[in-house]
């Protein structure tokens, strides 16, 4: 990942005066960099549309809900400036950063590469920050990202319900600033992982993408595995699945570990870990490896999933259905958790809930057993299966790699961005 030409000499830094480096306000950084406020080195709404704009002007508007992966999404819908937001105004131009001022938070920055769209419009959530000639964007982009910065602006931010920064404190907020050629290096040798990691991003949105196509495909029996030819048989969930409710003896000096189960398929978590007086409702059950478990007051947002062994002997509260196969030789409980992903579904729990409002539905689980499915027979349920677990097996490696990336990334930058490694030209 390292550039074969750039070589990078370490500062060990102690305590005492550190031949090369000046003691600052920032910490130990090298003689001839120097500490400047941002609003000397940048442009900070440098342009914003005025109250006269042709209501029919197009552009892209870009919400703080529009950064993903610190850059702006490509999907964003033109609209005219007439149907926009009050708050949209900030232009933006190629090679402008993004900074968030509303509930600031690192990932919601963002660094407009050239290659992206002209055409966009900011909400007053950001600060558009626009780098003078003697700064190089890449670098001063990475810089905001750092420890130091993200400091200052926690240290800044004011309100509870709507935390926000002023213009005038993102003007003052404090870069370390080398020359413009080592700026310049600074930032190709970040970007070398940059690059890295966007390749992983990408690599692992098209294996989802893969694995979404080929769960739909597979769990319908719309494409078969070479050697299964059987038609697949209709089943009402009563027929497959049997409720389980495992009590145990209560004590309150006793801790319980209770999970929970995550919207839209997201599996289970340890929710928390409390002794049993600390538990006011005391309605819990015992869930154990291989229960698919149902809530239902979050089912029609898909919190549904299978408990794995990680999970197994901890509590549950009573608002979770607990369900098991009544016949193993005819449901693979693997199966259902894999089904449970799909739109198909998703769309039975929601026509078995009953509410006014979403947020609100509750499940009913008695019209739910009368849904049905449709299954193959056991092996090629496995067969299944087992594709279906590669596939999930191979971007878990892939997010692991990007893991990696990441925080030899963030050492990188804490080490590049403060000088305390510098790169020798």
């Amino acid at each position: 990942m390292e550039d074969q030409h750039q070589v990078l000499r370490t500062v060990d830094h102690k305590e005492e005066k550190k031949p090369g480096y000046k003691k600052t306000k920032l910490g130990w950084i090298p003689v001839d960099w120097q500490i400047v406020r941002l609003g000397n080195i940048s442009e900070i709404d440098r342009e914003s549309l005025g109250s006269k704009t042709d209501p029919d002007y197009t552009f892209k508007y870009v919400s703080l809900s529009d950064i993903e992966n610190r850059r702006i999404r490509k999907d964003i819908s033109n609209i005219q400036f007439q149907n926009a937001p009050s708050r949209a105004r900030r232009i933006v131009k190629n090679g402008d950063i993004l900074l968030a001022t509303v509930r600031p938070n690192l990932k919601s920055f963002a660094y407009v590469e050239d290659k992206e769209d002209n055409n966009l419009i900011a909400s007053t959530g950001f600060s558009v920050i626009s780098p003078k000639p003697e700064i190089d964007g890449r670098f001063l982009f990475n810089f905001l990202l750092s420890e130091k910065i993200e400091a200052q602006i926690y240290s800044l931010v004011v309100g509870s319900n709507y935390p926000a920064i002023n213009s005038h404190d993102v003007q003052n907020l404090k870069i370390l600033k080398p020359n413009l050629k080592e700026q310049v290096q600074i930032g190709s040798v970040i970007q070398c992982w940059n690059k890295g990691i966007h390749n992983l991003e990408h690599l692992i949105a098209l294996k989802k993408a893969f694995k979404k196509g080929l769960m739909q495909q597979l769990l319908t029996g719309k494409k078969r595995l070479p050697g299964f030819s059987g038609e697949w048989k209709k089943h009402t969930y009563r027929k497959l699945l049997k409720e389980v409710k495992r009590d145990f003896d209560w004590s309150d000096s006793q801790e319980y570990d209770l999970i929970s189960v995550r919207r839209r398929s997201g599996g289970l978590f340890h929710r928390d870990t409390l002794y049993g007086h600390q538990i006011k409702t005391k309605n819990l059950r015992t869930a154990h490896a291989g229960d698919f478990l149902i809530s239902k007051m979050q089912i029609v947002h898909g919190a549904s999933g299978l408990t794995t062994k990680k999970y197994d002997g901890m509590k549950i509260s009573g608002s979770y259905i607990a369900l098991v196969s009544r016949d193993k030789g005819t449901l693979d409980i693997n199966f259902l958790n894999w089904y449970s992903k799909l739109p198909d579904f998703y769309h039975q729990c929601y026509i078995s809930s009953y509410g006014v409002h979403i947020e609100k539905m509750t499940f009913d689980f008695k019209l739910f057993l009368k849904e049905r499915i449709r299954v193959p027979e056991l092996d090629e349920q496995k067969a299944i299966i087992n594709v279906l677990e590669a596939a999930q097996k191979e971007i878990e490696l892939l997010k692991k790699k990007k893991e990696v990336l990441q925080t030899q990334k963030k050492g990188l930058m804490q080490q590049l961005l403060t000088g305390k490694k510098r790169i020798k030209f």
